[in-house]
């Protein structure tokens, strides 16, 4: 695939809802404002937030400057959007931290809670992340949470039950995977790419964690707000065909010096 331009990619992203006018609606994306500065850890996505965002305008403030949601609190319901401009942005401070971890050899673990979405774009940044001499991580095998088995495919892990892949936001998978490198006596990763909990669980973990991140999951904005997350790059994580992310992998591998 040819490396697109920024404005090429900007467009691209509006044309395919990855930005833009996206598909998550507005009121939904209050609720989830809500209920992070309610205090359900269900929306903290593993971070440790304690009561510093009880106000959820300070919530809905921080996703207005860093996903660009409309930041009129009276505008309720219908359309909201991302600002391209910002996925590009997240996109090229993402590629900056894969050039340093492609340059010093590091060793980095995959994971995703949104295998419909994301696998491939996880999948190709492992693979070129390889072929520039990184160590990717192997989980150990035989790791359960509640929700189902934590395995790994393509050099990424995630979630299946009942012989499916798993859309999950809970950060025990990583919490499981870290623990069992842990007692097998293998070193951590010095860096995690991932989205949902498992970005979140590593970064509370002091690991550092770049993730991708919906206009309705706040959690992973405000780690990057308060120095946790290392990065967050906003996108709308489950369009309609998983094959609209390719030119945006294109543009963060050529980025990250990472093009073959």
């Amino acid at each position: 695939m040819s490396i697109p331009s920024r404005a090429t990619l900007v467009e691209h992203l509006v044309r395919a809802r990855i930005a833009g006018d996206v598909a998550t609606p507005r009121d939904n994306n209050l609720d989830h404002y809500r209920r992070l500065a309610n205090g359900d850890r269900h929306y903290w996505l593993g971070l440790e937030l304690g009561d510093r965002w009880a106000d959820e305008q300070d919530v809905l403030a921080v996703m207005a400057e860093r996903c660009g949601v409309s930041d009129d609190p009276e505008h309720r319901h219908g359309q909201d959007t991302i600002d391209p401009e910002l996925t590009v942005d997240g996109l090229d401070r993402m590629a900056a931290r894969l050039r340093k971890a492609a340059e010093s050899k590091e060793r980095v673990l995959f994971a995703t809670g949104h295998p419909g979405g994301l696998l491939d774009v996880h999948r190709a940044t492992a693979a070129a992340l390889r072929a520039a001499g990184c160590d990717i991580v192997v989980i150990p095998g035989g790791l359960r949470t509640s929700e189902g088995m934590v395995f790994q495919f393509a050099d990424v892990a995630m979630l299946e039950r009942g012989a499916t892949l798993w859309h999950t936001h809970s950060p025990e998978p990583m919490t499981v995977i870290l623990d069992g490198l842990e007692r097998e006596g293998s070193p951590l990763p010095d860096l995690v790419v991932a989205d949902h909990g498992w970005a979140g669980c590593a970064a509370q973990r002091g690991l550092d964690s770049l993730g991708y991140a919906d206009c309705n999951d706040p959690a992973l904005f405000i780690g990057e707000a308060e120095g946790t997350m290392q990065v967050t790059v906003p996108l709308d994580d489950h369009v309609l065909d998983p094959r609209f992310y390719d030119p945006m992998t294109a543009y963060l591998l050529d980025a990250a010096g990472l093009t073959p």
